[in-house]
């Protein structure tokens, strides 16, 4: 039995069948082109029919990115469960309202150049089953240096913390093929984070707070009083996993009484808490390979759309369709996930669920 026989057998099969992968049909210039005048201008300079060649220009690269992820997925998920028998596996292609806060962020980068159009993500148990996960990523490289997908870059955010407190592992690859049917993905490029469950539970936390303070607080903005008080708690998951500190954070006393005086400052806790939503999901499918999710903040309803593998290209159609039809209401946000199961997905998506429950307890134990 060849290795990728024995690949596909350690995982569900359901992941694995006849599906119209999306193609590249647009040149990287054209692309970067697309991506430049959608960010450099505001919607409503551009004609119908620019904005509308633009969208469907990015969203058929983005879309591209579903073959080599789904194949950077399926090697993830294996390995992952190999050291974790409860780890969850994602995988998200990137919203196009991030894609536009991306490119305005970073004046030089190239829509053919972003690295993260295809993402996915494991959340493991332990820092250890985390570092066994990324050993083994790291012995594969040294073993196949000239055939599979191409590990290009490392980020150490557990042995370097961002100043704002997150941590986790982001492995880049670059896909990279033999196959004559597949070789139209080479050079295509897929993120995968590797995260533990309280650096989960902290990322997710910080995108819900962003999502009803109106801050971007994933992306270091925001007011000081919440910025503060996420790196200290980054600081505080330090502490129970026994690695390097968040830059400019306390490790001792001090700690607990900032993290208290700024929790009644902020009322985190009857924040955090009132913050609910009402789930809907539409129909019940069988051997579902993906998911919609459109929540409304303003409502507070999140709204689950499955879908089969071979419905895959019908759901990414319909995520475009969903994103240009809200594309000037920020209180709404989609985006299409594959993941073994509705609990799996609430696991991997808790802040799309507004589910801080986890990130409350780590508080509690934090300034206790």
């Amino acid at each position: 039995m060849s290795h990728a026989e024995k690949q596909r057998r350690s995982v569900p099969s359901s992941d694995w069948g006849a599906v119209a992968w999306t193609e590249p049909k647009h040149q990287r210039g054209k692309v970067d082109a697309a991506g430049e005048c959608f960010s450099k201008h505001d919607a409503k300079d551009l004609t119908e029919g620019e904005l509308n060649e633009s969208l469907d220009i990015i969203n058929n690269w983005r879309s591209s990115h579903s073959y080599p992820l789904q194949v950077l997925k399926m090697t993830l998920l294996q390995r992952a469960r190999a050291v974790d028998q409860k780890a969850i596996v994602a995988q998200r292609i990137k919203r196009i309202s991030s894609i536009l806060s991306k490119l305005q962020r970073n004046d030089h980068m190239k829509l053919s150049q972003m690295q993260d159009l295809g993402g996915c993500r494991a959340v493991l148990r332990s820092m250890r089953a985390l570092r066994r996960l990324v050993d083994l990523h790291e012995k594969s490289k040294a073993k196949n240096p000239h055939v599979r997908p191409e590990l290009l870059k490392k980020y150490g955010y557990i042995s370097a913390p961002k100043a704002d407190g997150y941590r986790g592992i982001h492995l880049v690859y670059k896909y990279r093929t033999g196959s004559t049917a597949h070789s139209v993905y080479n050079g295509l490029r897929i993120e995968i984070q590797m995260r533990s469950r309280l650096q989960h539970a902290w990322a997710t936390a910080v995108e819900t707070a962003s999502t009803f303070t109106g801050q971007a607080l994933k992306s270091n903005m925001g007011e000081p009083a919440w910025k503060r008080f996420f790196s200290l708690m980054g600081s505080a998951i330090v502490l129970r996993e026994k690695c390097p500190p968040v830059p400019d954070t306390p490790v001792d006393r001090t700690l607990v009484k900032e993290l208290r005086a700024l929790s009644q400052e902020l009322r985190i806790e009857a924040v955090l808490e009132s913050w609910k939503v009402m789930v809907n999901v539409l129909g019940k499918k069988s051997d579902v390979d993906a998911y919609l999710l459109v929540l409304d903040a303003s409502t507070r309803k999140i709204t689950v759309q499955p879908y089969r593998k071979e419905e895959v290209p019908r759901a990414l159609e319909e995520y475009l369709d969903v994103e240009k039809k809200n594309s000037e209401k920020p209180e709404i946000q989609a985006v299409l996930v594959s993941v073994t199961s509705l609990q799996a997905l609430k696991t991997a998506y808790p802040n799309y669920y507004l589910d801080t429950g986890e990130f409350l307890n780590a508080f509690r134990r934090a300034i206790s």
